[in-house]
This record gives C-alpha cells, sequence and structure tokens, in this order.
C-alpha cells in the first residue's frame, strides 16, 4: 500500500504550481507546507479541487486525455477500426496482442517503475474530500467543491473501471495511515458501480447548470453524461438501465442546459471553434502552447514528411484503417480531417496506392484542423481537446429508445428522428425507417454513426463495441488478427498491482495462465 499511494502533499503542491493559468494564487513557500497548515483558507481549498482537475486534463507525461500514444483516446480506439499502424503500441492494440506485460496498456492503472499511473489519483480526490470535509466551510460551498472532486472522481473511476474491470480503492481510513501497509482487494462489481453512480449523482445534484459554469471546468451537464456513459455500460447486464439513459438523456435536453447542435461539423475542431460559443461541447479540456494543457495530437497524426497547409513533418505514430474510411458515405463531412491523401516535402502528393506509402494502413486520422503555429511551438496546438458533446446525448438517446424493454414503433420513429438529426448535421440525406427495420441493424446504425461522429475524441467507441458483443469480431474483420478472443474486451491489470496485492488483487480472466 505504501507503493500504491503517493506522497500526497507533495503531489498537491506540483499540481498547484502547475494550474496556475486556472487560477492566481499568491506565492507561497512550499517547503513550510504540512498538514498543520494547509490548507487554511477557502482559496487553499480551491487550489485542492483544482488538483482533482489535473490527471483529466491532456498533458503527455501524466494527462489520461492525453492526445498521443499516452493518451485513453489513442489506445481504445486503436483497439477498433478507427486507428492502427505497423509498430508500437496503436499496431499491439490493434491486434488486441496485449498482455500483462504490455506496459502501454497496463499503466494507465499503475506501474512501480511509471510514475505516472491514474488509481492513485482516485485516492488523491478522496483525501481532497476529507480535507473539504473537515473544513470551516458553510455546507453550500462544502457540497459545491465536493461535486467538482466526486466528478473527477468519478469521471476517473469509470474509464478505469471501462479499461480494466473494478478497481482497488483505499478508503480514507487507510489512506490517512500510509505508513501502515494495508494491502486491499478490488471491490466487487456491484460495489464499483456504486461508487461511481454515487460520486457523479452527487455532482449532478449540486454542480451548477452549464451556462453557469466557467469554460472547461465540471458541470451538471457533464455529470449526468457521464451517468448515460455508466448505465449504457451496465445494460450489458440490466437492459432496465435503459430507461435510466432516456431519462437522463431527455434531461440533457432541457433548455435549461443550452446544449445544442453546431451547424458545422469540421469547424469545431478548427482553430477557434471551441470555448463558451459552441452549444455542443458538454465539456472539453482548453489547449495552449504554452501548457499545462497540451494538444500534440498534429505531431502524432501527420506522416514525417508531410508538408501542405502550412504545416510540417509529424511523428506519424498512427493511422486510421481503410476498412474505417471505407464506411463513410461520400459527402459525410465528418471525414474532412481524414485525409485519403497528402502533399510531402517533395512536392508530391501521397495516396494509399503510391509505392510503400505511409498511408498503406490507412488515411490520417487528423480530426482536428491545421494549426501553423504548431510548427514554432514545440509540436503544441491550441485548438482544445474535446470530450463530450451534445450529438452523444442524441445517439444515446436514440439506442435508449430502440433497446430498452418494451420498446414500440412509436419509440423507433422517434429514435430515427436523432439519428437523422446527426446525420443531417454530417450534411447526409436521412434514413428511412426500411432501412434499420430490426432492432440488430438499428443498433449496427447507431455504432456506424457512434464511430463517425466520434472518432478520435474520447475512446469510448470501444465501449460501444464491447456493449452489443461486437469487439471481437470487428478486430478479426479489419485485422485478421489470431489474438481476439472474449476476454479481451477488458485490459489486463499491470503485474505491479498484483504483486503489491500480496494475493488480494486477482488478475483479470484469461490473463493469468
Amino acid at each position: 500500500m505504501k507503493r500504491y499511494i503517493k506522497t500526497y502533499l507533495t503531489a498537491i503542491v506540483f499540481i498547484c504550481t502547475c494550474l496556475s493559468s486556472c487560477v492566481d494564487l499568491d506565492p507561497v513557500d512550499y517547503s513550510e507546507i504540512n498538514p498543520s497548515n494547509f490548507p487554511q483558507s477557502e482559496e487553499d481549498l480551491k487550489a485542492l479541487v483544482l488538483s482533482c482537475y489535473y490527471p483529466l486534463r491532456g498533458n503527455w507525461w501524466d494527462g489520461i486525455h492525453s492526445p498521443s500514444e499516452r493518451g485513453v483516446m489513442f489506445v481504445n480506439d486503436a483497439t477498433t477500426e478507427i486507428l492502427t499502424q505497423t509498430w508500437g503500441p496503436a499496431y499491439d492494440c490493434s491486434l488486441l496482442n496485449f498482455f500483462p506485460e504490455t506496459e502501454g496498456v497496463t499503466f494507465f492503472y499503475y506501474e512501480n517503475k511509471e510514475p505516472y499511473g491514474f488509481a492513485n489519483k482516485i485516492s488523491r480526490c478522496t483525501l481532497v474530500l476529507d480535507q473539504i470535509e473537515k473544513s470551516a466551510l458553510s455546507n453550500d460551498l462544502k457540497a459545491r467543491y465536493g461535486a467538482e472532486v466526486r466528478c473527477a472522481r468519478g469521471f476517473l473511476s469509470y474509464i478505469l473501471f471501462d479499461m480494466y474491470g473494478p478497481l482497488v480503492i483505499a478508503p480514507i481510513e487507510v489512506l490517512l495511515n500510509p505508513l501502515e501497509e494495508t494491502p486491499l482487494p478490488r471491490l466487487s462489481y456491484d460495489e464499483m458501480v456504486k461508487f461511481i453512480e454515487d460520486d457523479l449523482l452527487f455532482a449532478a445534484d449540486n454542480l451548477p447548470y452549464p451556462g453557469a459554469t466557467e469554460y472547461g471546468k465540471f458541470s451538471k451537464g457533464l455529470a449526468k453524461m457521464l451517468l448515460i456513459r455508466l448505465y449504457l455500460h451496465e445494460t450489458v447486464n440490466n437492459k432496465e438501465y435503459y430507461t435510466k439513459v432516456e431519462a437522463l438523456a431527455r434531461e440533457l435536453m432541457d433548455s435549461k442546459y443550452g446544449y445544442q447542435l453546431m451547424s458545422d461539423y469540421p469547424a469545431m475542431f478548427e482553430l477557434g471553434g471551441q470555448g463558451s460559443a459552441n452549444k455542443e461541447i458538454i465539456w472539453a479540456i482548453p489547449s495552449s502552447s504554452e501548457g499545462p494543457n497540451m494538444n500534440q495530437w498534429h505531431m502524432g497524426a501527420l506522416p514525417t514528411d508531410f508538408n501542405q497547409n502550412g504545416m510540417g513533418a509529424g511523428w506519424g505514430i498512427c493511422t486510421s484503417t481503410w476498412w474505417f474510411y471505407d464506411t463513410f458515405e461520400p459527402s459525410d463531412t465528418r471525414k474532412t480531417y481524414l485525409l485519403d491523401h497528402y502533399t510531402n516535402a517533395a512536392g508530391e502528393v501521397i495516396d494509399r496506392n503510391t509505392p510503400n506509402s505511409p498511408l498503406a494502413t490507412g488515411p490520417i486520422p487528423l480530426k482536428i484542423g491545421y494549426d501553423p503555429s504548431v510548427l514554432g511551438s514545440g509540436g503544441y496546438s491550441d485548438i482544445d481537446v474535446i470530450i463530450y458533446r451534445y450529438a452523444d446525448v442524441y445517439l444515446s438517446l436514440a439506442e435508449a429508445l430502440v433497446m430498452k424493454p418494451g420498446a414500440s414503433a412509436s419509440n423507433y420513429t422517434e429514435a430515427l428522428s436523432y439519428v437523422n438529426k446527426v446525420r443531417a448535421r454530417a450534411k447526409l440525406k436521412d434514413l428511412k425507417m426500411n432501412d434499420v427495420n430490426t432492432q440488430e441493424k438499428f443498433i449496427d446504425c447507431i455504432l456506424t454513426e457512434r464511430s463517425h461522429e466520434f472518432w478520435c475524441e474520447n475512446g469510448q467507441y470501444r465501449a460501444d463495441l464491447i456493449r452489443h458483443d461486437k469487439f471481437v469480431q470487428r478486430a478479426i474483420d479489419v485485422t485478421q488478427t489470431p489474438y481476439a478472443n472474449k476476454y479481451k474486451e477488458l485490459y489486463p491489470l499491470p503485474l505491479s498491482v498484483i504483486t503489491d496485492g500480496k494475493g488480494q488483487v486477482k488478475q483479470n480472466p484469461g490473463y493469468d495462465k
């Protein structure tokens, strides 16, 4: 347990300094900080609350939403048709060729030799909640700040639960005694779901509406969107969860949330397309070439000889797949930045048919617009990283209407209207009921729309395929991999977690042989 829990105050101090762009703090002599004198004021507590946002940002080193091979979007999308490569983490993931020793997928939990895992950050949130509860703040302020922290904890817990299954969650009594070694088992499945749900329900009740929330901060809308994702995850075990998804989606469509689809899909991902004026964004990570939130996706996606639209060579760590590209209709604007050709440094046009083409495996999954300033900024873009959007509410509601127990013909009709709203924004013709006149056809349609709508955003398409038992077969269809197996729907726990558990923590089935 001692190795599992990072030194709390040291982490908090580092985080508060890195988050200086989000909050103005007076200079503090951090060498003098200890539990007896920090936190002392509401400003101190605000800094602790902000520290809980830290692991959810986009930094390459220790941001779980890093738009790079170090982020969950990359790893999760690489297990689907969206991303691949002929080497590296994307290659392993696309073949489902990962094991407990595959650090590219296990480090998100934690590795003893890798200081940037994320399970420890759940414990940090628990400690901050304890500090808030012990403070002299009013009950209203305790609820407000506690809601932000519980949203962060629920958000992070859901991501890791979706990847690894139930987690080891340390209670506050253990965390307050870090020198006492206390190996803990993973929560049971039901305990894990309740832990996440309780956090997100509290956050949904106590966070402000989007219109009263600073851009980049957590809102009531995000908490409910995360509940939708949790409940969709649980429909595999109980279809009644679809009724909860329906209720939440309808709630988010209420005008008091202020959400709406933007008219121009590509523009949302271009310079100037984010910010509070974009009413489709449920949550995004404000990014800057100066940090602390960094968007390096141009560098990861662009080939090493790229030279067009004011942008130069990238690292070429991944491509998409032609299997994915060929599923788009010709006029679909959502593939605008899924580049099927480019101009290289020699002035040559490169496409899938060019000998030894970097696009042999698939098109460039650029997703975001061109940003010429990347050349002079060390590879960082000022385009924000969008994680959740209102289009997800429409497609979640459509799925709930079709899949809930006792779904009626009118439910199918309503569901199709939401799918067509999303398609219309992409400049596509409406689907007819004959196109989706069975539950299986409708779900196949929704999965296709999800992949086309949310590719290279939050990595949740993997969970969508798993939910409908299509994940393993999709990998076989796209890559003909010999490693596909039902147990690969979860990633393995890192060996360090098993070792530190001292017999209390069991490996995920299939990886324990």
